[in-house]
């Protein structure tokens, strides 16, 4: 079965161009676009009745569709308009496709994201691959020469989901996969420097972090030889490590681990981190 690429759409800016995203990610994969819109009946609206508010919607996505379609006559293109909770509506439309795009308001390079309570339930929910892009994001953005950017982290499975998700965008795209780990000298070294002074001797622990990066690399560059790959190891924080290479990336990729609170589920640090800051579209990957 064929999955679609869905674009949820609400008719503001951004989720224009999460639509447009969508469109042109659908043609490189050679996969159909799906769009959802969740919707919910205004009683307070007297004078127009359940079919009549459905019928405005429905010409407003549509118009939307009609302008990608123009841009892109080859795409298949499906449209859903759906009563009920946003939320709800998104978890149940990803589960179903290869990803789902969502817009995200944006506040400049200060503000980055800001990733509302549906775009954190949906990418805390889903098991699928979520994409949020700013209002603003042009094609143009994905030219030759800029990277798609990837957090690596831990052994080789922990960061296999986002690591495949990269490669094949990047193989798509014929863009580089720039991989990036970063490292932190466990506590234990604040309280014997000693065995600080040890590690240093010894070259320190970067040339083990770089081994780390490679390992974790070896499975994806066998199975994506045309892929260009660039390594990045640095010491620091992740999700700074990560935003300190974002200006070269055309679309950068962070594994998620959901955690489950009293008020829901959570995303981790660093992907809300980089999405609350990066320029570019980011993508927030469910680890396998």
């Amino acid at each position: 079965m064929t999955r679609p690429i869905t674009a949820g759409v609400d008719g503001t800016e951004e989720s224009l161009a999460a639509l447009d995203w969508a469109a042109r990610e659908a043609v490189r994969r050679g996969l159909p676009l799906r769009v959802v819109h969740a919707w919910r009946y205004a009683e307070a609206l007297a004078t127009a009745d359940r079919d009549t508010q459905h019928g405005w919607v429905s010409e407003g996505v549509r118009e939307a569709v009609r302008t990608v379609a123009g841009r892109h006559p080859e795409l298949a293109v499906d449209v859903d308009v759906l009563e009920g909770g946003v939320a709800d509506a998104l978890t149940d439309a990803a589960a179903g496709s290869e990803l789902l795009v969502l817009g995200s308001r944006g506040h400049g390079p200060v503000m980055g994201f800001l990733l509302g309570s549906v775009g954190r339930q949906v990418i805390a929910e889903t098991a699928r691959p979520v994409v949020l892009v700013r209002a603003g994001d042009r094609a143009a953005a994905e030219a030759a020469g800029r990277d798609v950017v990837v957090g690596q982290h831990g052994g080789p499975e922990d960061s296999a989901a986002a690591l495949r998700f990269a490669f094949e965008t990047a193989a798509v795209r014929g863009a580089t996969v720039r991989a990036v780990r970063a490292w932190t000298l466990p506590p234990v070294f604040a309280y014997s420097p000693g065995s600080l002074k040890l590690l240093d001797e010894a070259g320190g622990l970067e040339p083990y972090e770089k081994q780390a990066l490679a390992d974790a690399l070896g499975p994806w560059r066998e199975r994506f030889p045309q892929v260009p790959v660039a390594e990045h190891v640095e010491m620091g924080s992740a999700g700074q490590v990560l935003l300190s290479v974002a200006g070269r990336a055309q679309l950068m990729v962070v594994g998620r681990r959901s955690r489950r609170t009293a008020v829901g589920a959570r995303i981790g640090s660093v992907a809300h981190g980089v999405l609350h800051h990066a320029e570019c579209p980011v993508a927030v990957v469910p680890h396998e």
